[in-house]
């Protein structure tokens, strides 16, 4: 799994996607969702799965609209909030009106700041920590990453929010503007995230790319395909966890 001809010693920061790479969206919100229904989505259900997926669903398909330029906010509290409310007037979930309103409303849209972490997430990150800088380069809005980071105490050396740049990945300005303000080229910058179409835009502007797979992430096909350069893949390394990428690059010291 970790062939490859990539030097890591040349690798001076990594950048990370934390929304399914770093933190478990999907275990937390579908646990959420159903806590906070009153009993109307059973914890464990398959209705609090399709919620759950449904509103991470509405977050991609604002992202992708809004990085081709399109409109919308650039705010992922502000995304979030908009999504479930109109989630509520669907004809699947209008039931849910009834028991949530404002407040609770407030209190579902701020599960995304207290997502779980992957169990190798932070023994990984302080590990990697010590070899090279570790930073998010998210699409979550900048209060969210400070607050994931504070709850889950993610050891990050520095926060790259795409708020701060004026769109999302997977537009290329995103990237570059992260590298830019790391006064590094880009192939000193690595890429790290459990999503094949991050990793190819950040390829795509001369990051070197990581993948690594997560089970609620990609499909399971793409999961099982994803492939070094030098075995004929996409991307320059592919790892089980943090704590492997931890483990190579301190033996590449």
């Amino acid at each position: 799994m970790t062939s490859t001809d990539l030097d890591l010693r040349d690798i001076d920061a990594c950048l990370f996607d934390v929304f399914g790479t770093v933190l478990d969206w999907h275990s937390t919100v579908t646990r959420q969702v159903a806590h906070l229904s009153k009993g109307l989505l059973l914890e464990g259900s398959q209705d609090a799965v399709d919620f759950a997926e449904e509103w991470r669903a509405g977050y991609y398909a604002h992202v992708q609209r809004v990085s081709q330029g399109g409109e919308g906010t650039g705010n992922t509290d502000i995304m979030h909030r908009q999504i479930l409310d109109d989630m509520l007037t669907t004809p699947r979930w209008s039931h849910l009106v009834d028991v949530w309103g404002e407040s609770d409303r407030e209190e579902l849209t701020m599960i995304w700041h207290n997502l779980d972490a992957y169990q190798n997430t932070i023994p990984g990150l302080t590990e990697l920590k010590r070899h090279v800088n570790i930073l998010t380069l998210s699409n979550g809005n900048f209060r969210l990453l400070l607050n994931l980071a504070k709850n889950q105490g993610v050891p990050w050396d520095g926060i790259f929010s795409s708020e701060l740049f004026g769109s999302y990945k997977p537009n290329k300005k995103v990237y570059q503007s992260a590298a830019y303000h790391l006064s590094l080229p880009p192939h000193k910058i690595a890429m790290v995230a459990a999503h094949r179409s991050d990793l190819l835009a950040a390829a795509s502007v001369g990051f070197k790319t990581i993948y690594v797979p997560r089970p609620a992430e990609d499909s399971r096909e793409v999961r099982e395909s994803m492939r070094s350069k030098k075995d004929g893949g996409e991307v320059d390394l592919v790892v089980k966890d943090f704590e492997e990428l931890a483990r190579l690059i301190r033996e590449a010291r």
